[in-house]
């Protein structure tokens, strides 16, 4: 599949087979986030891996809308260490994990894989619930989760083109 295509075709896959995600694809994946744009290059992110079923599950559990991490043969926390930015006030990290996120979505619908973004930020009991499941360290942010495994959904591609909300030179 090429760049433009798995763009336009990633959609939001909550349901999963069993067949489990290799480490191959595992590496694909998180080397498609690390190659994401950052701020002054700082490259903030880290990214914890889950595979075991128990904890897959009880992530499940961290917002109403995380259940599909309990259906997934894969789940990855995209976390911001905001100790050594070089501006530790800015947000700048959340961009930067922002472009991560994305991009390992696009990387796993360009590999065949479905995935759906959770969102942990800015809830705090959500970041406290991730922090106590996998050990995320206070000055590491948890931004968000991806379930991620082999596709048990299909969804047509969704054209969100919109020309309404192009504006030339102005608004």
């Amino acid at each position: 599949m090429d760049a433009l295509e798995s763009l336009t075709t990633r959609r939001s896959i909550r349901r999963f087979t069993r067949q489990p995600v290799g480490d191959d694809m595992l590496e694909l994946l998180l080397r498609a986030a690390m190659a994401a744009p950052s701020a002054f290059n700082e490259q903030p992110w880290h990214f914890v891996v889950a595979r075991n079923a128990e904890t897959l599950k009880r992530l499940s559990t961290v917002s109403p809308y995380a259940g599909p991490m309990a259906k997934a043969t894969l789940g990855i926390i995209v976390c911001g260490e905001t100790a050594r930015l070089r501006y530790p006030d800015s947000n700048y990290w959340i961009f930067d994990c922002v472009a991560a996120m994305e991009n390992l979505l696009v990387a796993a619908n360009g590999l065949g894989l479905g995935a759906v973004w959770l969102g942990i930020q800015p809830w705090p009991e959500r970041i406290d619930a991730v922090r106590a499941i996998s050990g995320v360290p206070d000055d590491v942010e948890p931004l968000g989760m991806a379930a991620i495994g082999w596709p048990d959904e299909t969804k047509p591609p969704a054209d969100r083109y919109d020309e309404s909300r192009v504006h030339t030179e102005q608004w």
